[in-house]
C-alpha cells in the first residue's frame, strides 16, 4: 500500500512549537531508512519577518505566523498518526476526519513554505501601532511638542499622515511613526 507525503497541521501546546518541531526532527533523524523511503519527512514552524520598535529602534523579529501549530509533512497512517500523537507537547492533527485528519490544501502550504509571489514576500512588513482618529504626540522633528491626530496610516511607506493645529487651522503632516507617541 502506497500512500502520498502530504503536509499535515499539528496543534501543540502553546509556546512548545519549536520543542514539538525538534522532537519530530529527532524521530525523523532516528528512522534509518533512506530519506525518501521515510514516512515522516520534514517539520517546521512557519514563521515571517516582522519590524518591531523596541527601545525606540526598529528591529527585525521573526514572528510565528500561527501560534500553537507545527507542520509536518508525512504519509497518515495509523502508525504515524500514532508517532506523532506520542511526542511530548502534541494536542492532536488538525482537521474534521474522526479516522484521519485533512491534509492541508497545495496553495496553503506553497502559501506557508513562502513558495508564493516572491515580491510580495521580500520586505517584512512593518506594523504601525497607530489607528485612525488616535491622539498622539510628535516626539521629534518640526513639530516636536505639538499633538495631533492620526488621519491616515501609511504602512507600505512607514508613514502616519497627523492633524496638527497650527496657528488655531488644522494642518497635516506626514511623519515617520516613530517620531509620535500614543497619548
Amino acid at each position: 500500500m502506497t500512500t502520498e507525503h502530504r503536509w499535515y497541521a499539528i496543534q501543540t501546546t502553546a509556546g512548545h512549537e519549536n520543542k514539538v518541531k525538534s522532537l519530530i526532527l529527532r524521530k525523523i533523524e532516528g528512522d534509518a531508512k533512506a530519506p525518501e523511503a521515510r514516512s515522516i519527512r520534514q517539520a517546521l514552524v512557519p514563521t515571517q519577518e516582522a519590524i518591531e520598535i523596541k527601545n525606540g529602534k526598529k528591529v527585525n523579529v521573526e514572528r510565528k505566523l500561527y501560534p500553537g501549530y507545527v507542520l509536518v509533512e508525512m504519509e497518515m497512517n495509523q502508525e504515524t498518526a500514532h508517532q506523532i500523537n506520542g511526542i511530548q507537547g502534541v494536542i492532536k492533527f488538525v482537521g474534521h476526519d474522526a479516522r484521519f485528519p485533512m491534509p492541508l490544501r497545495p496553495d496553503e502550504v506553497n502559501r506557508l513554505l513562502g513558495l508564493t509571489d516572491e515580491a510580495e514576500a521580500a520586505a517584512p512588513k512593518e506594523e504601525i501601532p497607530f489607528l485612525i482618529g488616535q491622539a498622539v504626540a510628535i516626539t521629534e522633528g518640526p513639530f516636536t511638542d505639538f499633538n495631533g491626530t492620526v488621519e491616515e496610516v501609511m504602512s507600505d511607506k512607514g508613514k502616519v499622515r497627523v492633524s496638527v493645529s497650527l496657528f488655531g487651522r488644522p494642518t497635516s503632516v506626514e511623519l515617520d511613526y516613530l517620531q509620535l507617541r500614543a497619548h
